[in-house]
Parts: structure tokens; sequence; C-alpha cells
């Protein structure tokens, strides 16, 4: 395999089997800043992506020997729906490019083409892929405003709070566990504003490390610094007129708190590498599970910025004081998963809602929504109580077998466990990755076919 490297901001994966065209085009993509990779079968490319190599695009041949195009777009889509995958193809093969979109592909370009046709053709398909995660995004934002659920005083007392504050552009501090629902606070204030016709952006400020959130947040500049080809658009501006949902904020590096506090004083901030303020128009809503006037006192927090962020301030409190909630929460979940999963199963048994009730919910309504979403994919009442710490009243019996009575060794106590906490991983990574396959095999770093071998063994069943 020949590997021409440039940016690695997007991989483009050349499946062709003539060398001169693989060549051809590896040079002109390297020279517009892309990273390429190049193979001369279909079976190459099928394996690489099976092997969890993810490139941003395909482009790929029509005809070829042995394994030809179309079979491998064919393949292609059964590993990954969404890769965009460009074909090429010669004059008067318009039957078979028909055929080709039909079966997934993204466009198509007609050889020979200009150089320009090829960059203008990559960048539609981007455009649309980026326009597809959109419209799935807003999607999920509506369900996820649709969690907003209860009768609890306090909760009902927040949503008041955020009737009255929606419609200003005040700062709001969002505090609470892990799990509470701090995001849906945050949702819910976008959604009643003014700025509701806008994006609201999240940015979690623990995912990244400091200098890499920096530019996250605030963009750079072409030769900002090595390897920055091209220049990025920020969060901030990309959130310009709408929301910045900033989580985890206590996380956030001083030099970064600075910087922040900047753009809340004065509404403008500089990119990475810019020589000019650039003014931006967004609403501010932080959130934290961590002690904030703590971590102040530990120099680890800004005094000046907390003040700034504390305009209002929304305390969410965790599940196990709103205990009322849990039925209400648990039906909202259980019909949401059921049309989700297609699922044929009826009801709720009233032993979960008995054990729910009488669980501590560490991980709040988070933990809560992932236990639904098992009962209603496996449809195993035991196993979903076996993960809980409940009262021994309420925990399941364990399952009488021939061998019930003879004491298990320590190997396969170890054995069960490992099962147990394996088949369990599976399950989240492939619902965290909506059911990708290739994504869940990523997620969990192992190959596409282990991945399929595991769901058999284990009957991980949408």
């Amino acid at each position: 395999m020949n590997t021409e490297v440039g940016s690695k901001e997007k991989h483009i994966l050349v499946v062709d089997d003539e060398e001169s065209v693989r060549r051809y085009l590896a040079t002109l993509l390297t020279s517009e800043g892309y990273e390429v990779s190049c193979v001369e079968g279909g079976m190459e490319a099928i394996n690489l992506i099976k092997q969890q190599v993810s490139p941003s695009a395909v482009i790929l041949d029509v005809m070829m020997p042995q394994v030809d195009g179309l079979e491998t777009l064919r393949r292609i889509r059964e590993i990954d729906e969404t890769l965009p995958i460009i074909m090429l193809s010669a004059v008067g093969q318009t039957a078979t490019i028909v055929k080709a979109m039909k079966m997934g592909a993204s466009d198509y370009l007609t050889k020979p083409f200009e150089d320009d046709e090829l960059g203008i053709t990559l960048e539609k398909v981007f455009e649309k892929m980026t326009l597809v995660r959109e419209v799935e995004d807003l999607r999920d934002q509506l369900n996820k405003t649709s969690d907003f659920i209860s009768i609890n005083d306090e909760m009902i007392r927040i949503k008041e709070i955020i009737r009255k504050i929606a419609g200003t552009d005040a700062t709001v501090l969002v505090l609470g566990e892990s799990g509470v629902g701090k995001e849906l606070i945050a949702r819910a204030i976008h959604d009643q504003s003014l700025r509701r016709d806008k994006v609201m952006v999240r940015v979690n400020c623990a995912a990244l490390p400091s200098e890499l959130l920096e530019s996250e947040l605030f963009g750079f500049e072409r030769g900002a610094f090595t390897g920055a080809i091209r220049g990025k658009m920020g969060k901030f501006e990309l959130a310009n007129g709408g929301t910045m949902f900033l989580d985890e904020i206590a996380e956030m590096s001083p030099g970064l708190q600075a910087k922040l506090l900047h753009v809340l004083q004065d509404g403008e901030f500089s990119k990475l590498g810019g020589k000019k303020d650039l003014k931006v128009d967004v609403r501010i809503v932080a959130a934290t599970n961590q002690n904030l006037e703590k971590a102040i006192k530990e120099g680890r927090f800004r005094e000046d910025l907390y003040y700034r962020l504390n305009v209002v301030k929304i305390v969410v409190p965790p599940l196990r004081e709103r205990k009322e909630d849990i039925p209400l929460l648990c039906q909202h979940f259980f019909k949401k998963f059921r049309a989700q999963y297609d699922s044929d199963m009826e009801k709720i048994p009233e032993t979960i809602i008995e054990a729910f009730m009488s669980y501590a919910w560490p991980g709040n309504i988070r933990e809560l929504e992932n236990m639904m979403r098992r009962l209603v994919v496996l449809k195993d009442e035991k196993y979903v109580l076996k993960e809980m710490t409940l009262p021994s009243e309420l925990k399941p019996e364990p399952e009488k077998t021939a061998a019930a009575s003879e004491p298990l060794s320590l190997k396969e106590i170890s054995k069960r466990k490992t099962v147990e906490v394996e088949r369990d991983a599976i399950f989240n990574a492939l619902v965290e990755n909506n059911w990708n396959k290739k994504r869940a095999a990523e997620t969990l770093n192992i190959s596409y076919r282990a991945l399929q071998y595991k769901i058999k063994e284990y009957g991980i069943d949408r």
C-alpha cells in the first residue's frame, strides 16, 4: 500500500487498479492538504475498513478485476452506512453509476476530469455529511429536551426559574452531580430563549487537553502551529448569535479561564495565530459537578470568572432526592426505547419499579436511562436487577442448576464476572454508537470480526 501524508484533518482512501490513477490522485489530494492512502483492489479496501482504518471518504473505481467497484461499495456499506463514497467511472457507464447511486454512493466523477472537479465534489460530499450530522444532532436534542420530566417540587421551581430567565441574556451556572440532567437544563434555557432559532453548541471542557481545547473553542489561523495547513473556525464563532454550553467548566486551565473571562467581559476573542479580535454574541451556560468555591480557595478556579458565570445559579437535585419522578421517567424511557428498537415488550415488570424505587442511583438519570434501555433491548429483568446494588430482599433469586449445590472455584467465578462485564461493555458501545458495529468496534478497540463474534456469542440483539 502506498501512503501519502498531508493534513491529518481528512483522510481519503483511493481504490483503483491503475497505478497511474492512484499516483495522480495521491499527488493532487496531498497538495490540497488531505492525508491519502491508496490500494489497488476492492478486497484491500474492505479489509482496511474492517480493521478500523476510518477514512473521511473513499474514492472508488467502478471497473476493477476480481472484486469490482459495485461489490466493493456493497460490502463497505455493510460495515459503515454513512462513509462518503465517490465512484470513478469511464464515459458510457451511466447505467452502472445509476446503480451505484441507488446502492448508496455519495457522488461520482467521470474520467477524465479536471483537477478542480475532484475538490468541488469532495467539498459537496463533506458539506452533505455535515448537514446530515446536524439534522441527527437536532433530532437528538429534541429527544433530550423531552426527557425533562418531573413532578418534584424543586424541579418545578427550576422550570419556573428557566421560564423567567430564558428571555434574557443572563449567564447561567448549573450545578449538580454527574447524570442529573445539566445539559437538559441548558437545552431548556436555549429552547425558550430569543436565541432558539440559532444553534446551541456544547463543549466538554474535560474531554480535551488544554492546548486542544483552546483551538476547539477559539479556532486558529493558517500557519498558527505546525500542521495548521488550513484555518479553522472555533466553537465561539459557530455559536455566534446562539448559546454556548460549557460542561465540566471546573476542568478548564487557568490560561483558558482568562480568555473566557475576556469573552464574557468584552464580547470578543482572538484565534490562535490571529492578529485581530473578533466580536461575538454568545450566551454562556456553564455546568460542573464540582464545588467551585472550594476550587477558588485551592487556586484552581478564578474568582472573577466565577462571579461572571454565577449570575443565575441552578442546583439540580440528584435522583435519590426526587424518587417520585422514577415511575414517570421509567415510563418515558420505556416508550422511547420500545419505539426506537421496535420492541414487543408490553410493560415494565413491577419488580423493576419496586427495585428502582429502593436504589440509590449514583449515576442519576443517565444511569436510569441506560437501565431502561438494557431492559427493553435484552428483555432480561434478572440481568438488569443483578447490575444494581439492591437490598437483599429485592435481589433476583439465582437460577438453580444441577450443580447448584457444588461450590464454584475462584476461576469459574472470575470467568462468569468477566463475561458479564464484557457483555455489558459491548452492549453500551453499540448503544453509544447507534448500533453502528464498525464504530462500536473502534470504541472497544477490537476488530470488526471480533465484535461480530461476541455479539453472536452473547446473543445481543437490537
